[in-house]
């Protein structure tokens, strides 16, 4: 069975190739059409039939997202479609001569387009729309909708802050066409589209509305048409008012808490240093808080660590308050030792030689070559009978020994180099992991003193209260 199936599949394939023709006219209408109508086009020519009269364009605004609300730069961030539609005259065609062909897609380089741009625009190319391509009908109907972002200029009052509205305009029209040769016009007399816009979780948008103006600019006598929209938004005050507003009242309804007190009973003064203590505790914590970070973040490359903070972050304080290092136990016993064992080192390392500092060997390898070529040069001199230390030298002039000590003189200055850069790592990771355990007793001894000073803030004030439970 699928044996007979293949072979009737391969049949009627071949029936097929000899029934079609060998040249099909598939996709040859639009070719030509295309080829008859941008033949002689010049995207210089404004497409009217009668120059004295303007080319009407009508404009429009899709919205689809607010962006961003720059109050500090003044500068708002939207994201929209424009909307253009005009008649080009000379893209009109027969739809029965070319095969029903009703609509075109042309790139709009290829032909004539309004010069629209935003006037009061901030973005750094100023225009900040993609070029699409332009939709031509069969009667010369234009139909251009570039998406784009558009930052525009916008005089932002925030007197009412967080209770205010801004309304932002965005004004369109032709940078070099005036009013008497392209006629903007709106599209919508309610302004702009909002059925697609994406609600902002900061701004309310109240509305779009357009308006077509028609102004005679200083620099020429002509008069200029734009279409100004006006973004009208309000701010969403719910989580100012959450964050913002309702702890300032609690706040400014305590403190008048301490006017209802009688004057005789002594709490007025209790009470108003109770909330100074709370108001200093929390701004001391913002103060402390910005130290920790500013220790854990530091590096060798930036700080180095006095010897004090070593002695009282790294030793003293992590051991009064229990702290330990992975794989160092901090004892008081400990931090005795490491202080005498630095300070030994430290003798240590000023009573060596810069070879013993280098390999951390003893002084007694530097007086060896010293020795030997001693000995060697006074063995020599008896050799030849006291005529000289000639029988000591090679053909260079150099005692075997000299040149010895030059190559172990280069070999350790690399060692030396070596040895450094591995040391000046060590100690700048050592350095940055002293950094952030200091952070990190800091932020301890903070956590312990400010809990202390809270408990015992709160039970003083509350054991001074003549009362608490009422029965």
């Amino acid at each position: 069975m699928t044996s007979s199936a293949q072979t009737l599949g391969l049949f009627a394939s071949a029936l097929l190739l000899i029934i079609l023709p060998k040249g099909t006219e598939q996709g040859t209408h639009e070719k030509k059409l295309l080829t008859q109508l941008l033949e002689r086009y010049n995207v210089l020519e404004r497409p009217v039939a009668n120059e004295s009269e303007p080319l009407e364009v009508k404009f429009g605004l899709t919205l689809q997202q607010i962006i961003d609300v720059d109050e500090k730069n003044q500068i708002l961030t939207t994201n929209a479609w424009l909307n253009l539609e005009w008649n080009d005259y000379n893209l009109r065609w027969n739809e029965s001569e070319f095969g029903g062909v009703k609509d075109l897609r042309i790139t709009p380089n290829k032909i004539w387009r309004p010069d629209i741009l935003m006037y009061n625009s901030a973005d750094e190319g100023f225009d900040g729309t993609y070029h699409t391509n332009v939709v031509v009908r069969r009667d010369g109907g234009c139909l251009y909708v570039p998406p784009g972002i558009f930052k525009s200029t916008c005089k932002m009052d925030i007197t009412w802050f967080p209770f205010d509205d801004q309304h932002c305009d965005m004004k369109f029209g032709s940078w070099t066409y005036d009013g008497n040769q392209l006629d903007l016009v709106l599209n919508s007399e309610e302004g702009g589209d909002l059925s697609d816009f994406i609600t902002n979780g900061e701004w309310y948008l109240i509305g779009m509305p357009g308006k077509k103006n028609t102004i005679v600019y200083q620099c020429c006598p002509e008069p200029y048409v734009d279409v100004t929209f006006t973004i009208q938004i309000r701010r969403r005050t719910l989580y100012y008012f959450f964050n913002l507003i309702v702890p300032c009242v609690l706040i400014s309804s305590m403190a008048l808490l301490g006017f209802t007190l009688p004057p005789d009973s002594g709490e007025k003064l209790t009470l108003g240093t109770y909330f100074n203590c709370i108001m200093f505790m929390v701004a001391s914590s913002v103060v402390l808080t910005v130290v920790v970070l500013n220790y854990h973040h530091r590096t060798a490359d930036i700080h180095e660590m006095p010897q004090w903070i070593k002695s009282v972050f790294l030793q003293w304080l992590p051991w009064i308050l229990g702290m330990s290092r992975p794989g160092k136990k901090i004892t008081r016993k400990t931090i005795l030792m490491s202080n005498r064992m630095k300070e030994l080192e430290l003798k240590e390392r000023s009573s060596k030689s810069l070879l013993a500092n280098v390999l951390d060997i003893d002084d007694d390898l530097r007086h060896c070559s010293g020795t030997n070529s001693t000995s060697a040069t006074s063995a020599g001199f008896l050799r030849s009978g006291g005529r000289g230390t000639a029988a000591t030298l090679d053909d260079t002039g150099s005692t075997p020994c000299s040149v010895a000590q030059r190559e172990l003189q280069a070999i350790l200055r690399e060692l030396q180099f070596i040895t450094g850069r591995m040391r000046k790592a060590d100690d700048e990771a050592e350095l940055i992991s002293d950094w952030k355990f200091a952070a990190m007793v800091v932020d301890r001894f903070c956590l312990i003193i400010f809990t202390m000073f809270t408990i015992i803030a709160t039970v003083a004030v509350l054991l001074s209260a003549p009362h608490i439970i009422v029965q």
